[in-house]
C-alpha cells in the first residue's frame, strides 16, 4: 500500500469510529505535513527510547542549540518541540570564520495518549531529553487476587 492511499483509509475509517477523532487528526497532520510531497521530515533526529516498564524518554538530537533557542510545548495531547528564532548576530561578532553547523528552524510534534505524562525536559551535550511516564490505573496494576 502507498502512502499516498493512507489518507482515503482514514476517511473511510471515521464514520464507523468512535472516540479515535485524536488519532485520526494525529494521522491527517502526519501525513500532509511529515510526508508532503518531499518525503518524510528527519531533522531533527530523534530517538524514543523505552526505559522501563512505564516510563519511556524522547531524546532529540540539537548539536549547536542552547536552552534559549528551543521550545517544548504541551497542549491537546501534542508535544512540540521547536526552534525559536535567534536574534542574528554577525559572524564577526562571534568570532566566527565558518558556519558549518546550521541551527535550521524546526517543529516536531510528538502525539502523547491521554495516559501519559511529561516528567520534564533536559538539555545536555547537544541531546534534548524528554523524560515521559506512562501512568496506570489503580485498576490495571498488577496485583494478587485472594481466592476464598
Amino acid at each position: 500500500m502507498t502512502l499516498n492511499k493512507l489518507p482515503s483509509i482514514f476517511n473511510r475509517l471515521r464514520p464507523v469510529s468512535i472516540g479515535f477523532d485524536n488519532m485520526f487528526d494525529h494521522f491527517d497532520r502526519l501525513m500532509n505535513e511529515e510526508f508532503g510531497d518531499t518525503g518524510f521530515s528527519t531533522f531533527p533526529y530523534y530517538n524514543i527510547v523505552k526505559t522501563g516498564g512505564t516510563t519511556y524518554n524522547i531524546e532529540v538530537a540539537l548539536a549547536g542549540y542552547g536552552k534559549k533557542d528551543i521550545k517544548v510545548d504541551y497542549a491537546d495531547n501534542l508535544l512540540t518541540i521547536k526552534s525559536v528564532k535567534e536574534e542574528k548576530d554577525s559572524k564577526e561578532k562571534n568570532g566566527v570564520i565558518h558556519k558549518g553547523i546550521a541551527k535550521r528552524h524546526f517543529s516536531k510534534v510528538f502525539t502523547i495518549a491521554d495516559d501519559v505524562e511529561i516528567k520534564g525536559a533536559e538539555l545536555r551535550d547537544g541531546l534534548l531529553k524528554v523524560s515521559l511516564n506512562k501512568i496506570l490505573p489503580e485498576g490495571k496494576k498488577p496485583r494478587s487476587i485472594e481466592v476464598k
